[in-house]
């Protein structure tokens, strides 16, 4: 398996946000936290035992509990601080699932999916962790991603030395997490994403939120020479050059898909079987049918 993503970096940047402790760079994740919670809640069903997979900051799991619908909650995080006094804690990496098998009916994954190498991997390992009609509930940065940032930085960089190094991270688009899920196993998948725009006075701002949420760049393949001030400078001008609206101020584009699945059960609803309709679908939409020409 090709390796997209440094773990040892992606652990030190979420360490280093996790120290800088800056509230207004969470508002991705709060934004994903309200979202499941509203999910959450429409759901006619109670959940025993929950779990949040690497919330940071623990935003979708208050959230979940905030719905009564959740009983016991356990925090998955890769170390302690991120987890506060009295949650319920198990540390581990950020591609285990530390779960025994059916243990959980409830799990969700707020925001880290798409840094995880052996994504397949993962959901298989949700899948496995959820008892029989257990809830996945998963918000995941998608295509669309800080597109404005990928091709700026691209384009700065070509033209100043000729060449290009990876600066931002691929995105998954909802197909490919459809098929993920289908892959691992989960019944009566709804997938849907939301496109949410953020205004910032320039380039830095962003960049400076980015480190904050743990996002600096934790490509394998990304290259490990500094980039100088003037490459930024000029980055910043490619950016509002292209990017900026009549106030001056520039957009960065963040796609969210939000994602739930059930571990199969016998109660859930089944698919027809093929041919097994009792009535056209023609004479349903009371529309007049037309053989194809051959």
């Amino acid at each position: 398996m090709d390796l997209i993503f440094d773990q040892a970096r992606i652990a030190a940047n979420r360490h280093r946000a996790l120290r800088g402790n800056d509230p207004k760079a969470a508002f991705l994740l709060d934004i994903a936290a309200d979202e499941l919670g509203e999910r959450l809640a429409v759901v006619e069903r109670s959940f025993d035992h929950g779990v949040e997979l690497h919330g940071a900051t623990g935003a979708a799991a208050r959230a979940a509990l905030a719905t009564g619908k959740v009983g016991q909650l356990t925090r998955v995080e890769s170390e302690r601080g991120f987890v506060g006094a009295g949650e319920t804690f198990i540390q581990a990496p950020l591609e285990d699932v530390p779960l025994e098998p059916q243990s959980a009916n409830l799990i969700l994954a707020p925001l880290s999916l798409h840094l995880t190498n052996d994504t397949p991997g993962v959901f298989i390992q949700i899948r496995r962790a959820l008892r029989p009609d257990g809830l996945f509930l998963a918000a995941i940065p998608g295509s669309g991603t800080l597109q404005e940032l990928r091709e700026v930085l691209l384009a700065t960089e070509i033209e100043m030395t000729g060449g290009a190094s990876p600066r931002v991270i691929p995105f998954a688009d909802v197909r490919d997490v459809g098929g993920l899920l289908q892959r691992a196993g989960f019944a009566l998948p709804v997938i849907d994403a939301e496109t949410y725009t953020v205004r910032y006075d320039s380039i830095f701002p962003l960049m400076r939120d980015l480190r904050a949420m743990g996002m600096a760049n934790p490509l394998a393949a990304r290259s490990l020479k500094p980039l100088t001030r003037a490459f930024f400078v000029r980055a910043a001008e490619i950016y509002a050059e292209r990017y900026s609206d009549p106030d001056g101020r520039i957009r960065a584009t963040f796609s969210i898909i939000y994602v739930s699945g059930w571990a199969p059960h016998e109660s859930q609803q089944k698919p027809l079987r093929p041919g097994s309709a009792k009535v056209r679908l023609a004479d349903a939409l009371r529309v007049e049918e037309h053989k194809l020409k051959q």
